[in-house]
């Protein structure tokens, strides 16, 4: 199979504090990674210099074996035309309506017109089960589940190559988090699509993912199948999978 983002050697500090350190992962094409780590474990800044929000201080990034560490703004919009994000609170506009949301990617984006983005807005909050009328409300009148459905829609409403997600089942209920996910895996299915996820939810991560990578203070110290991931042999791994207290990883605490 042929990596599709492939990280070499990333590193990336703020200060003194070192969040990055070495970093290397490939996610092969069509792939679904899942990156679980503790809060600080430096999940989120990976998502975010991959994104190009981040400049890393030293490493490769690489998309398709084209390196994008130093794009310029238009050659980085043209590859971030490539990309679809649910981002962790769904991250929708307020002032627009559902529909709008769904369809920002494909007005201002791809430049389609807002009669036919409409109706692709409205097909593609019909693949996250909501009906047309979902469309005219505005986000304040979701529930959260709701929410994060417009979110995932917007996601895939371009048809993107690579799609990330940012913590997709935080604050919902069990039940919720569950539909989520199995709306998840039928998207990317459907599109082809490769995902990179970060997550603490094991139950997520063990349904959406391919493979599973932790991260620990800003390394990776496991990859492999999501069914490995609950024996992996890794004692920095077991303890975070199974939520136990004691082990290796020990939480800072403020006095």
């Amino acid at each position: 199979m042929t990596d599709k983002i492939t990280l070499e050697n990333v590193s990336k500090s703020f200060g003194r504090k070192t969040v990055l350190d070495g970093l290397s992962l490939s996610v092969e094409k069509g792939q679904s990674l899942v990156i679980i780590g503790g809060s600080g474990s430096g999940k989120s800044v990976t998502l975010k210099c991959i994104l190009g929000l981040i400049h890393p201080d030293r490493g490769s990034i690489k998309v398709d074996g084209r390196e994008t560490v130093g794009l310029s703004g238009r050659e980085r919009a043209r590859m971030l035309s490539r990309f679809g994000m649910l981002f962790q609170g769904a991250a929708l506009f307020d002032s627009l309506p559902v529909w709008e949301n769904v369809a920002f990617g494909l007005i201002e984006g791809q430049g389609i017109r807002r009669k036919e983005a409409r109706d692709r807005a409205v097909d593609t909050l019909a693949q996250v089960g909501l009906g047309a009328d979902v469309g005219d409300l505005f986000p304040s009148e979701l529930s959260g589940g709701m929410q994060k459905r417009v979110g995932l829609a917007r996601a895939i409403a371009t048809r993107p190559e690579i799609i990330f997600f940012d913590e997709p089942t935080t604050g919902l209920d069990p039940i919720m988090a569950d539909v989520i996910n199995d709306l998840i895996v039928k998207c990317v299915k459907d599109l082809g699509a490769t995902t990179l996820s970060i997550t603490h939810d094991m139950s997520s991560a063990s349904k959406i993912a391919d493979r599973i990578a932790m991260l620990y203070q800003g390394r990776m110290i496991w990859e492999g199948p999501a069914k490995d991931v609950w024996n992996s042999g890794n004692d920095y791994v077991d303890q975070f999978v199974h939520g136990r207290a004691d082990g290796p990883i020990r939480m800072a605490l403020r006095a």
